[in-house]
């Protein structure tokens, strides 16, 4: 049985974008790969503030904060920070989500109509587009969709 995973990132997207597109497209649950998810700089995306957006805007009862889908911040600060490429980055962050086993942890029921949250605005350089995308090389029948 196929499944689809949407990623959204919600910079440079107004609050009416991001919540439309989430209802538009049929998303059931929001789950959230950032390593820290409280940050006055996430603006409506801060965690206590997304839950009850997205019930009120989006009809999305069901939030989830999965950091085990997250880079480490050793990682991450060293690619914010311009210490290493992209390319470091994401051969560290396939490597660590290999090393943690998610295919086999997380559970398929709870990505399924879901979508994985992250700050940047385009799946591009983001690591949740390799979370999407390893889950889809594991699992073998699921389907990527990139809200943007």
């Amino acid at each position: 049985m196929s499944l689809t995973i949407f990623t959204i990132g919600f910079t440079k997207k107004s609050a009416e974008r991001f919540f439309t597109l989430l209802k538009a497209n049929g998303v059931v649950r929001m789950v959230d790969v950032r390593l820290h998810n409280t940050s006055q700089l996430a603006g409506f995306a801060k965690r206590g503030d997304l839950e009850y957006f997205l019930r009120m805007c989006a009809g999305i009862q069901e939030y989830v904060h999965l950091p085990l889908l997250a880079p480490t911040e050793q990682w991450l600060n060293a690619y914010q920070k311009k210490r290493i490429s992209w390319e470091e980055y994401e051969c560290a962050f396939l490597q660590l989500l290999r090393e943690r086993q998610v295919e086999t942890t997380v559970s398929r029921e709870l990505l399924a109509g879901g979508c994985l949250l992250c700050s940047e605005h385009k799946p591009d350089r983001c690591h949740r587009r390799l979370v999407a995308e390893y889950f889809a090389q594991q699992w073998g029948d699921v389907r990527v969709v990139h809200l943007v």
